[in-house]
């Protein structure tokens, strides 16, 4: 089952650093992890149009899923200092299915001076261990067919490919692979 809206962000970056919880600081070059609070939206909407151009989620969208309940949903957000300041490296958002045994990823990005460091890594890693944690048996995500990064980090990480959805991104007409993991393995 695949629910949420439109669960089609790819994550930008492979790594392997896996912190111990979603809001647990993550060590080393992915920066820290926390939880997305509504003062991060100006960044966290600026990246998203730098990386989602064609198809960002609106302010509306990222606001009304921030401030979902716990139960229903989790969004990072992935900071890494510069000098004296820390910024926005990325995000990621999650949704739980209520009463439910799956979850599904609904956005991941990291901003492209970021790629390479495990921030997506990071942030995948803590989504899958946050829903492990809420008693589910089975992550749900959906990737540009395009986006051969992404699906790399995805399948490294336990996700198998399980369907396409042709023509799912708009206005490009891209397919989505459809990929699930089973956390009981």
């Amino acid at each position: 089952m695949m629910t949420g809206w439109r669960g089609r962000r790819p994550a930008a970056t492979p790594g392997a650093t896996t912190p111990a919880g979603p809001a647990s600081p993550a060590a080393g070059a992915a920066g820290r992890l926390r939880p997305m609070v509504p003062g991060d939206l100006a960044d966290v909407m600026a990246l998203e149009q730098q990386l989602f151009s064609d198809d960002p989620w609106s302010a509306e969208m990222f606001a009304e899923e921030v401030t979902q309940p716990p139960g229903s949903r989790l969004y990072l957000t992935a900071e890494a200092d510069v000098g004296a300041t820390r910024v926005t490296a990325g995000y990621a958002g999650m949704m739980f299915v209520p009463g439910g045994v799956q979850a599904d990823v609904l956005t991941i990005a990291v901003a492209p001076a970021y790629w390479g460091r495990g921030i997506g890594s990071a942030l995948l890693s803590a989504l899958i261990q946050a829903a492990r944690n809420r008693g589910c048996t089975e992550v749900f995500l959906e990737v540009r067919e395009d986006n051969q990064r992404a699906r790399g980090l995805y399948l490294r990480r336990g996700f198998e490919e399980i369907g396409v959805r042709r023509g799912y991104y708009q206005p490009s007409g891209t397919d989505a692979i459809v990929m699930r993991k089973d956390l009981l393995r």
